[in-house]
């Protein structure tokens, strides 16, 4: 099996918590949109969208985040139980997975992100795409999709009604959870579960961008929460490896400098 994905990507912490959580092995590659490696003629002539994660399993490739999730949790069931008797997600589970899922955590992000990054990422970008549209004539089309879709992204991040829209909806689904962890210790039930995986990286995104005052520690049970999944060794191999304390400065640091000194190349 074979995971292609990005520390940095939400999905992709998704997708890897599962297989932790699961003890699934996979093979993994680190696709980074953010150094416009999803451009690669070979990852995106495997999936047009550019995004990641994306599973293989021999011939079987998947895109859907959920439905990767859901595909592994059955792999996971049939090497438990033999192929019978399959103890799948419950109803509130996948609800909740699909209510976490409906949030897109792009605009949000990239409005908190210092204008000067954010443009000089989106120039390079920009500039990989037409690249890669020039290397690969046959891909030509989809990459003009994409970066028609680049612009509209620049397009949108000028319009404050975009990041309030986003905001209104995280802080309703905060709200939601926060009413819920009120009656149980994880999010579905007294039990960890597939609901808690897709929230995980949403609240490890709120303290990246260092708005946990604002979305977390202000409500007391997800506060609690929060200190309570930390603690598992899938978060820390997922995402505390790469985002706590000193690590997300170097995590980003290291990104950062690879953005400027290509920019810079490319000048010449």
């Amino acid at each position: 099996m074979q995971l292609y994905h990005h520390p940095f990507s939400l999905n992709s912490q998704k997708v890897r918590l599962t297989l932790e959580e699961k003890g699934i092995d996979y093979t993994s590659h680190h696709v980074n949109p953010l150094t416009g490696k999803n451009m690669d003629a070979f990852f995106f002539s495997m999936n047009p969208s550019a995004k990641v994660p994306v599973f293989q399993n021999g011939s079987h490739i998947i895109y859907d985040t959920i439905e990767i999730i859901q595909y592994i949790e059955r792999i996971a069931e049939k090497v438990s139980s033999g192929g019978n008797n399959l103890n799948l997600s419950s109803r509130e589970v996948i609800g909740w997975m699909h209510k976490i899922q409906e949030w897109d955590a792009m605009y949000f992000s990239l409005f908190h992100v210092p204008e000067k990054y954010r443009l000089c990422v989106s120039k390079f970008l920009r500039r990989v795409i037409i690249a890669r549209m020039a290397e690969s004539p046959d891909l030509a089309s989809a990459y003009h999709c994409k970066l028609r879709q680049a612009y509209d992204t620049d397009d949108k991040l000028k319009n404050a009604d975009v990041l309030r829209r986003s905001e209104n909806h995280l802080v309703r689904l905060l709200d939601e959870v926060e009413l819920n962890l009120g009656e149980t210790s994880y999010l579905a039930g007294e039990e960890f579960s597939l609901a808690d995986v897709m929230l995980i990286p949403v609240l490890a995104r709120i303290e990246l961008l260092n708005l946990e005052d604002e979305y977390i520690n202000s409500r007391p049970n997800i506060a609690d929460y929060w200190v309570l999944v930390k603690q598992r060794p899938s978060y820390k191999k997922v995402i505390g490896k790469y985002f706590d304390g000193w690590r997300r400065r170097k995590t980003l640091l290291k990104t950062w400098c690879f953005i400027r000194v290509r920019s810079m190349l490319r000048k010449y």
